[in-house]
């Protein structure tokens, strides 16, 4: 699954971030693109369980379809 996070500026930010995904699914891979705002994240954990816990840690995420 791939997140849009317009609030995505800098390594602070991929780090809050990457810690929030390893809270909901601690062996989840990611790959964060701070220059395009985007978070791809390969994990058993639902899209909107994800995002939730994104907009929890202050990162409001819209999910990008294929």
């Amino acid at each position: 699954m791939q997140f849009f996070i317009e609030d995505l500026s800098c390594q602070h930010c991929a780090g809050v971030i990457t810690r929030t995904v390893a809270g909901v699914d601690p062996v989840a891979r990611l790959h964060i693109d701070i220059p395009a705002k985007t978070v791809q994240i390969h994990t058993a954990a639902s899209p909107s369980v994800m995002a939730a816990a994104l907009n929890a840690a202050g990162y409001p995420a819209v999910l990008q379809q294929d």
